[in-house]
This record gives structure tokens, C-alpha cells and sequence, in this order.
């Protein structure tokens, strides 16, 4: 692409100039990552990526409705642009009318960095975390154990420019911190992951000693059948399993009947109440930590998203309010269809309310349970109740007295996100924490403890 084009706004602008359909929407994601990976107490591999991918979506009035037409690739030369518009327009006239077709979003004001150089992530990004990582390997070697993993950082500027006038910008950073320990004969594996926007927030050192603590309790083994166990759900756990009930939300599919969020007879489950504890499950896309884009960016459409809604303004909204359900995601033309708000997924999620109380002095206040590191293999087994089912991972501890006695085997459990908010009886401190099991494609969360009186495993598992 020529010097003249090859910035992303100005892709963005001559993509809209070539455009000869009703409508038009071009979204240019702008992404640059930086990795650092280690296995056995040093570093492996680094590297520093970037690239371009630009999404067109055109749009034609017809009359019965607007179609629509989306093309995206990858490292779009000057000479592919063009034809990549020419291909989206003849994708929407190929397209019967579009069910989510609406005007496309107008006034809202341009982001004032609309014209600035994308943000970009480089190497610099591990400065201070490096060295101190570099101490944790020498400290696990004197401590007779092996650390693996990786440090990855991604930062992408998202560009929407519309043909009604939007002109909108998002610089969006996330970064993933997994930390393997295991020791020298791999019998034992303990893991601890950590989101970041910028790594300084994050500490290797104090990650190792956690791991430690856990490859010690595993010294001992415990061997449990499978059966309802009080569980501790660390945050991770909680983020993993409201994030499928987040993406399990949409509110056409609960007003047809389809979700665990239906009402028998018709319509939403929207205020009834969910859980006996003042939880409220929220998002925001200012969240001091978690923040998202402010906007709507739909590269596609689906049961929460329409590509005609690209540019609508997000606020916060409380999907559970105190235990009571408010709010299940809308586009507009779901809204209409159900005559709820016009509520978008915003790309984060919190749940708080909860007491002050930290994971290990939940462990200190649990007379017999079991304590879990992590879920995986997350699965969904009946959408009408929203029952998953997937494994726990690298440590589930056996707690008696207050204290941690060993390591138990790991299960298969079968559960329903929903079912776990009404049966838990106990939410400890909300903090930010990574999913393992969506970290590829959601990182943003703030989760507490859940405790779970009759947590079901429901079949021993030989997984690690």
C-alpha cells in the first residue's frame, strides 16, 4: 500500500471513498504483540509481531429490508483495496434482506485521536518484569522445582469510519501472564495465571512462591470419589463459568425459549432473582483496570451482536443487580423484537458484592472441603439449563480444619453457572483475575470466591 494510504485512518477513508453501496461500514485493527516463553527455569523463545486486518461491510437497501455484505483480510496492499470493497458489495447484493438491518449508528462524536499513529507494543513491555522473572528461575532451582510458561502482550487500535459521518478510534491492551511449576519428576503441577494490561502490576516472584506452597501440598495424596463436595471456587474458576453464562445471554434466545434465562410459558426470566446473596454482575467499559471499548465493533453479526449497531455508544450496565437478573444483552434489533433496552456486550465483566474476605481465609473458615485451582475442557451439555461440564486442573487440595491436608484427584464435574449463583453460599473479595480456560478470547474479569456447599464431581478423572 502506498505511503499516501498506508495509515490506518486513511485505509479507512479511501475504502468509504470507493464505496458504491447505500452503506458502509470499515473497521481497520491495527495489532501488535510482544512474548516472552520459558520451560525448566529459562527463557525459550521471544518475539514481536504485527499486522493489519480490514474489515468491510457493505451495505444495500432493498425493498424488504437492508442486506449486508462482510470481507475481511489481512495485509490489504493498495491494490487489494478495492476489490475487497467491490467484494463486500457484491456479498450484500448476494445476501437476502439482513433481519438485523437498521440505519447504520450516526452522531457520535469523532475520537479526537482518530488521525494519530496506531499504539504499538514492543519488547519494552517486559523491562522490569524480565529481571524478575529471571530471579523466580533461580529461586525455583534452589527450590527444587521446574517453572514453564509465557508472557504475552497484545495492543490493537481499532479504527471505525462509517458513510453516516462516524469516525471512532480504540486502543485496546491486554496481556496474559501463565506460570507453570512442576516438579523435577512432573508427579506434581501447580498453575497460576494473571491479566495485565502493561505488566507492571504483575509479580513473578510472589506468583512462585504461591506455586510453591501448592507443590508442597501435593506432597501428599488423597485419593476422593466422586460425589457433591463444599468446594472453594477460586476467581479464575468463577470467571470461567460466568463468561460462558455471559455469552449465553442473549435476550432473543431466552424470549424464544431457548436459554436457561426463558420463562416458562414465554418471555425473559428478567427480575426474577438468581442468588439468595447481594451479587451483582456487571460491565463497564470505563472499569479502572478492566476498561473496553466504549463502542460497539462488530466485525460480524450473531444472536448479541449486529454489524449495523458498529459505533452505538456503551454504557455501564448491571446484568445481576443484588442478585436479582436486570439485563440480558440486546442489539437493536433484539431489543425491538422483545421490547427490552438496547443493551450490548461490553467487553468485560465483574461480579462483586461479596464480603472482604480473601481465598485463604475461606480455606481458614473451611471445616472439610475441597479447594480448586482451575477449570478446563469447558463444554456445554444442555443450553435449556445451561449445564457445563469440563475438568479441574493442576490442583484440587483436600481442606480439613481450616488447613490444606494434600492433593485429591481431579474430576469431571457437570454444573450450571446459574444454579451455582443460587446455591452459593458464601462470595469472598472481588479481584482481577484471568480465565484460564477463555484467556484466547476474553481476559477482562474481576471474580471473588465463590464457596459451593454440593459443588458436583461427578466422575474421577485422570487429567492433570
Amino acid at each position: 500500500m502506498s505511503a499516501r494510504t498506508n495509515k490506518p485512518h486513511e485505509v479507512v477513508e479511501r475504502a468509504l471513498e470507493l464505496s458504491r453501496a447505500d452503506g458502509c461500514v470499515v473497521i481497520a485493527d491495527e495489532r501488535s504483540t510482544a512474548n516472552l516463553r520459558w520451560a525448566g527455569n529459562a527463557l525459550t523463545t521471544n518475539g514481536v509481531t504485527r499486522g493489519r486486518t480490514l474489515t468491510v461491510i457493505a451495505t444495500v437497501d432493498g425493498r424488504e429490508g437492508a442486506s449486508s455484505g462482510v470481507v475481511s483480510r489481512s495485509a490489504v496492499t493498495a491494490d487489494e483495496l478495492e476489490p475487497l470493497v467491490r467484494a463486500a458489495e457484491a456479498a450484500a447484493r448476494g445476501a437476502g434482506p439482513a433481519e438485523d438491518g437498521r440505519p447504520l449508528v450516526t452522531d457520535v462524536p469523532e475520537s479526537p485521536d482518530f488521525t494519530d499513529a496506531p499504539a504499538e507494543t514492543s519488547s519494552a513491555v517486559f523491562a522490569d518484569f524480565a529481571p524478575t522473572l529471571g530471579e523466580s528461575f533461580a529461586r525455583a532451582r534452589a527450590g527444587g522445582r521446574e517453572l514453564y510458561g509465557f508472557a504475552n502482550h497484545e495492543l490493537v487500535s481499532s479504527y471505525l469510519g462509517t458513510s453516516t459521518g462516524l469516525r471512532l478510534r480504540h486502543d485496546q491492551p491486554n496481556g496474559t501472564l501463565e506460570l507453570n511449576a512442576k516438579s523435577p519428576d512432573r508427579t506434581r503441577s501447580a498453575w497460576a495465571g494473571r491479566s495485565t494490561r502493561d505488566f507492571k502490576d504483575v509479580d513473578p516472584a510472589a506468583m512462585d512462591a504461591e506455586l510453591a506452597v501448592r507443590l508442597g501440598w501435593a506432597e501428599r495424596r488423597v485419593e476422593l470419589p466422586a460425589g457433591r463436595y463444599e468446594t472453594l471456587l477460586p476467581p479464575t474458576a468463577v470467571a470461567d463459568l460466568l463468561i460462558y453464562q455471559m455469552w449465553s445471554s442473549a435476550a432473543r434466545d431466552a424470549a424464544e425459549g431457548r436459554t436457561v434465562f426463558s420463562k416458562p410459558g414465554g418471555g425473559t426470566r428478567i427480575g426474577e432473582r438468581l442468588s439468595e446473596l447481594p451479587l451483582t454482575l456487571r460491565s463497564d467499559p470505563n472499569e479502572p483496570g478492566l476498561e473496553s471499548a466504549p463502542f460497539v465493533l462488530a466485525h460480524a453479526s450473531g444472536d448479541d451482536a449486529s454489524v449495523f449497531d458498529n459505533g452505538l455508544p456503551l454504557r455501564a450496565t448491571d446484568w445481576i443487580r443484588e442478585g436479582e437478573l436486570r439485563h440480558l444483552s440486546t442489539t437493536r434489533h433484539s431489543a425491538g423484537l422483545t421490547g427490552l433496552p438496547v443493551t450490548p456486550s461490553i467487553g468485560n465483566l465483574v461480579l462483586d458484592g461479596g464480603e472482604d474476605r480473601s481465598l485463604e481465609e475461606m480455606v481458614a473458615a473451611t471445616e472439610r472441603g475441597l479447594l480448586l485451582t482451575c477449570l478446563w475442557y469447558i463444554r456445554e451439555v444442555d443450553p435449556a439449563t445451561l449445564l457445563l461440564t469440563g475438568l479441574t486442573r493442576d490442583g484440587v487440595y483436600l481442606v480439613e480444619g481450616g488447613e490444606v491436608v494434600g492433593e485429591v484427584n481431579n474430576f469431571r464435574f457437570n454444573e450450571s453457572p446459574v444454579d451455582l449463583l443460587g446455591r452459593a453460599v458464601e462470595a469472598g473479595r472481588t479481584e482481577k483475575t484471568l480465565p484460564r480456560e477463555w484467556s484466547d478470547w476474553f481476559t477482562r474479569a474481576a471474580m471473588p470466591a465463590l464457596r459451593v456447599p454440593d459443588f458436583n464431581m461427578s466422575s474421577v478423572s485422570q487429567g492433570v
